[in-house]
């Protein structure tokens, strides 16, 4: 274990540099509701349409201190993975106090893959909506970059070309002798392209638990056995979205945070997870390019006092987000190719409704994918302490900080997430590599074997072999995977492997998973526009909370 010394005083602050920025923050009105029960007064807003598919082309003539039109949110895309074998762990495995917040962000990713040893070929995501930017060039945005998008529209074209920008830094230093995860084609199944698993009914395996119906264009995640975190468009655009909390047994929602709590000063909430214990949320300010962290306690059904955990500027991207247990997690990566590019990334966590901010861990490099979220840990993927470019997935226990597993990939390979389960960790890739072997093919790969002592070299593996828009969770004895528009299931032990049905009208990317973890139930969910010849018309967002049959 290599506990680093603490970076954060190089890390992004607030820059203070915009008096424009200063005047209108203290000009800020003192008005309006934080959370469910105020008047929700809200002092900036834009056009909003539909928050499920970033449908809308932003307004070209729009003022300055308006918000852009959106269209739709949720209908986006999206981007999922997973990764590689076990060596030392690199950056801190306990956590470090922080002597003031930080940042991070949900990067875009080039459909394809380049890397030292020759370029990949893949397929572009799916559902993505390209947006134009100010210098007449346009950006792909996916559903899990979300509005992370227009979080400073340049912040994406730069988060493409972060592959290109690492490489150029250490593709001249040597390599350090590094065990990587080493898998013969041999040791791989393919779930769909093989005769090793068979298809089942999904309804003789999976059973409704409960559903509810949310505004068409909400968004939701589940990493929670009880509650989900729910992002609902506002119905005028002021706010953009509000924050609800839905209850998995009963399917009942309420809205506990009506606007930002920096709206006077034109943020919004962007992104948001939570726990039986709290809440973690993003707020940001896309005009001027400045982001904060917020954590508070809740109940289930509303939240207590918001605490401001991090905050930073437009040399930092918006930081993605975990909630596990009672501690809320971000991470803070400098911009691709903006002045901090050099800079070390972290992984942050302060207890829910605290100021308690501390180092979780630091990576010599930007992290390759979000946070994943499980029961009492979680699982990270930073830059492992070698000369050519490795991802190291790491999985950390949330109390402590203590290393439970690492996986290093072979270099350059980069996954979209990455996750844990009952067989040891989950990696996806949303291109092909030229090289890799086992693993140089799109889809999400796990063991098929639980693995101990960190043999996954040795372990036989499975792979999904559709291209990945979700991070996968685990219900019972089911590996649930987003593919091209259903949620599927695979039992390992059985060979067997089950679609959902899609619901009619829904969006173009289908049914979506919202769970990660190792749960008791499994959320997806869909945005469903429907007008049959013969029926009353139906506009949605349809949630769907499965458990396994007996």
């Amino acid at each position: 274990m290599v506990t680093r010394r603490s970076t954060h005083a190089s890390h992004a602050r607030p820059s203070g540099s915009s008096k424009r920025r200063a005047n209108r923050r203290n000009a800020a009105s003192t008005k309006g509701a934080l959370y469910a029960g105020g008047d929700g007064a809200n002092g900036r807003g834009g056009h909003v349409g539909n928050v499920a598919g970033l449908g809308g082309p932003a307004d070209a003539g729009s003022a300055r201190r308006g918000t852009p039109s959106v269209g739709n949110v949720a209908g986006l895309g999206s981007a999922s993975g997973v990764g590689g074998p076990h060596r030392h762990a690199s950056g801190a495995g306990r956590f470090r106090s922080a002597t003031s917040p930080t940042p991070r962000a949900a990067s875009a990713r080039p459909s394809t893959r380049t890397s030292s040893r020759g370029p990949a070929h893949g397929s572009p995501p799916s559902g993505g909506v390209r947006v134009p930017t100010p210098s007449g060039g346009e950006v792909l945005l996916t559903r899990r970059h979300f509005l992370y998008g227009a979080l400073g529209i340049g912040a994406l074209a730069a988060a493409g070309a972060g592959g290109t920008v690492i490489a150029q830094q250490m593709g001249s230093a040597s390599d350090d002798d590094v065990a990587v995860l080493e898998v013969p084609k041999s040791a791989v199944t393919a779930v769909i392209a093989s005769d090793a698993f068979a298809e089942v009914d999904f309804a003789e395996r999976m059973q409704l638990a409960s559903t509810c119906e949310l505004p068409y264009g909400s968004l939701v995640w589940a990493n929670d056995d009880e509650i989900a975190a729910c992002l609902l468009p506002g119905e005028t655009g002021k706010p953009l979205t509000q924050v609800a909390l839905l209850s998995l047994s009963s399917g009942s929602y309420a809205t506990v945070l009506e606007q930002a709590v920096g709206s006077d000063e034109g943020f919004e909430v962007y992104d948001v997870r939570a726990t039986s214990s709290g809440l973690v949320w993003t707020e940001a300010d896309i005009l001027d390019g400045v982001w904060r962290i917020y954590t508070a306690r809740s109940d289930g059904s509303s939240l207590g006092t918001p605490a401001l955990v991090d905050e930073g500027d437009a040399d930092w991207e918006t930081p993605a987000i975990a909630a596990v247990g009672n501690r809320a997690f971000w991470q803070v990566l400098p911009k691709a190719d903006g002045a901090k590019r050099t800079e070390d990334s972290l992984l942050k966590r302060a207890t829910m409704g605290a100021t308690d901010v501390e180092v979780a861990w630091t990576s010599h490099g930007r992290m390759a994918s979000a946070p994943y979220g499980l029961e009492d840990s979680l699982v990270i993927t930073p830059r492992a302490d070698t000369g050519s470019v490795h991802y190291q997935l790491t999985h950390l226990d949330a109390a402590s900080g203590e290393t439970l597993d690492t996986l290093v990939l072979p270099s350059s390979m980069k996954p979209l997430e990455a996750g844990y389960g009952a067989t040891g960790f989950t990696f996806a890739f949303d291109g092909a590599y030229q090289y890799g072997d086992g693993i140089a093919d799109l889809g999400t790969y796990l063991p098929a074997a639980t693995v101990t002592d960190g043999g996954y070299s040795a372990a036989p593996w499975v792979r999904f072999d559709r291209s990945p828009s979700a991070a996968p969770a685990w219900c019972g004895s089911f590996f649930m995977v987003k593919s091209t528009s259903a949620v599927c299931g695979v039992d390992l032990d059985a060979r067997e492997w089950f679609a959902f049905d899609v619901e009619s009208g829904a969006d173009t990317y289908g049914e979506y998973l919202a769970s990660t973890g190792i749960r008791d139930t499994v959320v997806t969910f869909s945005n469903i526009d429907d007008k049959p010849v013969n029926a009353d018309p139906r506009k949605c967002c349809l949630v769907r909370v499965w458990t396994p049959t007996a």
